[in-house]
Parts: C-alpha cells; structure tokens; sequence
C-alpha cells in the first residue's frame, strides 16, 4: 500500500469541494485569458487535475506514485520521479504549470524547477503552493516524505534563480471565506493561536501555505 492510499485515503481526507474551490480562484487570479494547457506535477488523486478540466482547460498531471494514474483513468498522468528524471514533454509545451504540495518533498528541486522552465511557452506561468515554513515548522517533518522546507524569501529567490521573472510569493490560508473578505484574516491569525485541532477552522488558520506565481519570459 502506498503514499497516496495511506495518507491521502479517502477515510483520512475525505473528497470535499475545497479542489474546485481553489481551482477556480487560482485560474480567476492568475490565469491569463489566453492559456489553454495546464500541467500538474505531484497531481495525486487528481483533484485539481478534474477541476481544472471543468473549467475548460486541456490538462495533464505527473506523479511519483502508479496510484496516481489508476485513480484518474480517465486523465493522462505520466509516472516520473521529477526529482531525478526530465519531463516527457517537448520545449514550450504547457502555458500553465501547478503543483501543490510538491516542492517540499524533493531533495532535488531544482531539477523540478529547470524543468518547468523548459516546458512552459514563453510568458507561461508557474503556480506553486507549498506550507509556510515559518508558519508550520512544528509540524511540518509530521510527514515524513517532507524534505525541503520554505520561506516566502526562499521560494521567491528559487524561481528568480531558474530564469523566472514576475515572481509573487504569498502567505495564502486555505480558507475560501478569507479570499472573499481578505479583512477577517485577522480572525484567522486569532485561530492560528488554539492548540492544534480537527475543527476546519482551526486546522487550517493554523496551516498557512505560501502561494506563488512566476512567468518564463517572453523571447
């Protein structure tokens, strides 16, 4: 039994309507109007993968785990350790690239971060989320597959260093509620405060990710 069926059970995190949530906001927010194509490195149970099709998007997901793919038959996932190996895709050949929750499971991520680059087309963008180091640095090694932690100044300088150029990196609490009325995060930094919970509300005040974008520069 691997990651995917074991941490990401459905009995441990149940399916939820958060995905189509987050997917919609993210491509209302940095999706340029003319992108078509959407890559998902670290695409799991293909939840965004899913999303991102309803909204109209061509899509295509990479993950280390066979799991991945026999849970999205119906999507092409390739199995690739992006640690290690290249992508299977010619140059320029994504607008967008997504992962969330992958940079820090990598004990190489500049192998993933040379890679994006070659395969977005010139002005495509990079869109990654991965926990607040300074946030969540208590529990942040609770998953032992953790590897790489980061700061906002860390994951903006990684995307300035591979080429990448507009960078944006925010502290991004995954609350649907506060990306609508961004004035209650003060309620939410309150939250962040109680000992550690199942309640939503707790959990995820307390569970601040970093959210960036990026573009590969237009030749």
């Amino acid at each position: 039994m691997g990651y995917l069926r074991v941490v990401y059970s459905e009995k441990q995190r149940p399916y939820t309507s958060y995905p189509g949530k987050l997917c919609k906001y993210i491509a209302d927010n940095y999706f340029s109007g003319g992108y078509k194509t959407v890559l998902d490195i670290g695409c799991g149970r293909g939840e965004h993968l899913r999303e991102f099709q309803k909204l109209g998007y061509q899509v295509r997901g990479i993950d280390l785990s066979k799991e991945a793919r026999e849970l999205s038959i119906d999507i092409e996932v390739d199995v690739i350790d992006i640690d290690q190996e290249r992508l299977p895709y010619e140059d320029s050949s994504f607008d967008i690239v997504f992962s969330k929750s992958l940079i820090e499971h990598l004990n190489n991520p500049e192998n993933l971060m040379t890679e994006v680059y070659r395969v977005l087309r010139p002005g495509g963008r990079l869109i990654t989320m991965t926990p607040d180091w300074e946030s969540v640095y208590r529990t942040f090694y609770e998953d032992y597959t953790h590897k790489t932690p980061f700061t906002k100044e860390s994951l903006r300088d990684i995307h300035h260093i591979f080429g990448f150029t507009k960078v944006e990196v925010k502290k991004f609490r995954q609350l649907p509620l506060l990306w609508k009325y961004p004035w209650l995060s003060i309620f939410s930094r309150v939250l962040s405060c109680f000992p550690k919970s199942d309640i939503k509300l707790i959990k995820f005040s307390k569970e601040v990710m970093l959210l960036s974008w990026a573009e590969k520069e237009t030749q």
